[in-house]
């Protein structure tokens, strides 16, 4: 059995008297590692859409247009 373990047998029954099962919620942790994910994503974003808007794509022509008097039969 690991440290961690041992410390999760030890405080497990505390929890058990303090806490109302019906009534758990999320509480501050929860709300914190939400808004962080929150703020990275949109930082993500946000990012994302400066690097599209500097992309300038411009499709080539198809080869069959460039050249079509290469294909064409001498008379």
């Amino acid at each position: 059995m690991s440290a961690t373990q041992a410390a999760i047998t030890q405080f497990l029954p505390l929890a058990a008297d303090t806490f109302d099962k019906n009534k758990v919620t999320p509480g501050l942790l929860g709300f914190v590692v939400f808004a962080a994910l929150a703020i990275g994503v949109w930082g993500l974003m946000k990012s994302m859409s400066k690097h599209m808007g500097r992309v300038d794509f411009e499709e080539a022509p198809a080869p069959a247009a460039a050249t079509p008097a290469a294909d064409a039969p001498k008379a």
